[in-house]
C-alpha cells in the first residue's frame, strides 16, 4: 500500500523525509510513484527530480473527493511503492464543504487518509520536547479514529539521551518509532518568497539526493516501512476517471512556456491537454529566441517571472512576437506568473523596473504582503477558458500587485470563509485570459475542451 508521510505541523520536515525516502526508493531500481497533497507546485518538483516520475497533486478542494480517489488509484496502480506527502498539520484543512464533518479539516492530509484508506507516517520535531512527545502523538492518534497512524519519525533528535527520553515516552501509548534524524543530520534546501526554491535553480541536485538516500537508508526502519509502501501487496481498486475521447482529426499546437520563470503546472491539465488533442510544445520565454512555429495557442503558467526578469525583458524579439500574435487574437491562457509577464512592465524584488510584453495595461509590482488561499470563481464574461457565470474553485499564492485592474474583470472571488469579501479580478482582452487564479482541470475538463475549440478556431 502507500505511505501518507504527515507533520503536526508545517515545517517539522515533511518534504525533508518525504524527498529522503523517494530518493532511497528511487536508488532500489523499482517504480516510485509520489502525490502530494493540496496545490502546492514546488514541492511536487522536487518529487519528480528524485523518482523520474511525475507527482499528481490530491486536492479534493480543487476537483473532488472522487478524482482524488481515481487518480491515485490509477497512478499508483502500477507503481511498485507509493508515498503520498502531506501538507501542513495533519488535520489542517478549511470548512467542510460536504457538511458531513465536525472537524473543519476538508482538503487536509487526514481527510485524503480517509479518502484512501491509508496509513500515517507521522513527522515530529522533538528538538523542544522529550516527555511531552508522549500527549502529542496520543492526540494525533486518537482525535480521529480513522486515521491510522502507522509509526513516528523523530526529527532534529539531540543526543543518545534525548532519544532515550523519547523512546521511554513513547512506550506508555505503542506507537512505534519507525525512524530517527539527529539534529545536525538534515540535508537543507533553500528557500525564498514562496517556499522552496525549485529543483531546476538547485546546482549539484543529484548530489543532494544521494545524502538523502544515505540518511534514509541508515535512519529508517526499513524492515516495517517496506511493508506499508508496497503496492503490489494490497489490490488497489482502479476507480473509472471520466474523459472525454478526442473525436477530432487534426492536431492542435499549443505552446506552453516552461522554464524556469514559469514551471507551475499541474501534471494532470498538461495531459487532459494531450488527450483532447493537443500537441503541447514546450519552449522557454527566457532562452529560446523565437516564439514556436504554426501554433493554435498559447498556455503560460505561474512561477518565478520577478526572479528572472532581467531575461525576460532582453528577449526582446520574444516580446515582440507575444505581443503581436497575442494581439492578432490567438487564445491565450495566463495564470498568476505569466500574467505578470504579459503586463506592461515589472517592478521586481529589487524596485528595479522591467519591460515585459505589454498586453495587459498595467504594472506588477512585487509586495511584502502574501495573497493565499482557496477561491470560488465565478466568471463574469466569456473567455477562451471559461463561460460567462460558470463557478470554479481555484488558488491564489503570490507576493504581487497589479497597479491597474481591469475595467471588466474575468473573474469575481470570494474566499471559503463566511466572512471573506467578493473581490473582482482577471484579464480578458481579445482572446487573451490572464489571472493569479490557479485553476486544477481534473474535475473540469470543460474548461480545457473550451480552450482546444478556441484554439482550433483560430
Amino acid at each position: 500500500m502507500a505511505l501518507i508521510i504527515a507533520g503536526d505541523r508545517s515545517g517539522v520536515g515533511k518534504t525533508t523525509i518525504t524527498l529522503a525516502i523517494l530518493a532511497y526508493l528511487a536508488q532500489q531500481g523499482n517504480k516510485v510513484q509520489s502525490f502530494k497533497v493540496g496545490p502546492d507546485y514546488i514541492d511536487p518538483m522536487f518529487h519528480q527530480a528524485a523518482t523520474g516520475l511525475p507527482c499528481r497533486n490530491l486536492d479534493p478542494v480543487l476537483t473532488s473527493p472522487s478524482y482524488v480517489q481515481a487518480c491515485f488509484s490509477r497512478h499508483a496502480q502500477n507503481a511498485n511503492w507509493a508515498v503520498i506527502e502531506g501538507v501542513m498539520g495533519l488535520f489542517d484543512g478549511i470548512r467542510n464543504l460536504d457538511g458531513t464533518e465536525s472537524l473543519n479539516d476538508y482538503g487536509s492530509t487526514a481527510h485524503i487518509a480517509r479518502l484512501l484508506n491509508l496509513p500515517v507516517l507521522l513527522v515530529l520535531d522533538c528538538s523542544r520536547l522529550s516527555s511531552s512527545i508522549a500527549a502529542i502523538a496520543f492526540g494525533y492518534a486518537n482525535l480521529d479514529p480513522r486515521v491510522k497512524i502507522a509509526g513516528i519519525i523523530l526529527n532534529k533528535v539531540a543526543s543518545d539521551r534525548h532519544l532515550e527520553l523519547l523512546e521511554t515516552a513513547l512506550k506508555t501509548i505503542n506507537i512505534p518509532i519507525l525512524g530517527v534524524l539527529r539534529r545536525n543530520a538534515t540535508v537543507a534546501i533553500g528557500d525564498r518568497h514562496l517556499g522552496l526554491i525549485p529543483s531546476a535553480e538547485i546546482p549539484h541536485l543529484n548530489s543532494i539526493f544521494a545524502k538523502l538516500a544515505h540518511l534514509a537508508k541508515t535512519s529508517f526502519n526499513w524492515e516495517k516501512l517496506f511493508p506499508l509502501l508496497n503496492t503490489q501487496q494490497r489490490k488497489i481498486q482502479v476507480l473509472k476517471e471520466t474523459s472525454t475521447p478526442n473525436t477530432q482529426h487534426s492536431i492542435i499546437r499549443i505552446a506552453v512556456a516552461k522554464d524556469r520563470a514559469f514551471n507551475f503546472y499541474y501534471q494532470d491539465n498538461l495531459d487532459i491537454l494531450t488527450e483532447l488533442g493537443a500537441e503541447l510544445i514546450f519552449w522557454s520565454p527566457i532562452k529560446d529566441r523565437s516564439i514556436p512555429d504554426d501554433i493554435q495557442g498559447l498556455y503560460f503558467g505561474g512561477g518565478f517571472p520577478e526572479i528572472f526578469a532581467q531575461q525576460l525583458a532582453a528577449n526582446k524579439i520574444v516580446l515582440q512576437q507575444l505581443k503581436q500574435i497575442i494581439q492578432s487574437g490567438i487564445p491565450t491562457y495566463a495564470e498568476c506568473g505569466g500574467l505578470m509577464y504579459l503586463c506592461q512592465q515589472l517592478i521586481d524584488l529589487q524596485k528595479q523596473t522591467w519591460s515585459m510584453v505589454r498586453v495587459i495595461p498595467s504594472t506588477v509590482t512585487m509586495q511584502a504582503k502574501l495573497t493565499l488561499g482557496y477561491r470560488q470563481a465565478k466568471a463574469l464574461q466569456n473567455s477562451p477558458l471559461v463561460p460567462a457565470q460558470k463557478t470554479v474553485t481555484g488558488h491564489e499564492f503570490h507576493r504581487s500587485q497589479l497597479t491597474e485592474l481591469s475595467p471588466t474583470p474575468q473573474w469575481q472571488l470570494q474566499g471559503f470563509h463566511h466572512s471573506s469579501p467578493q473581490l473582482s479580478e482577471g484579464w480578458r482582452i481579445n482572446q487573451l485570459h490572464a489571472s493569479y487564479l490557479h485553476l486544477h482541470w481534473g474535475e473540469s475538463k470543460f474548461l480545457a475542451q473550451r480552450f482546444i475549440r478556441h484554439c482550433r478556431n483560430y
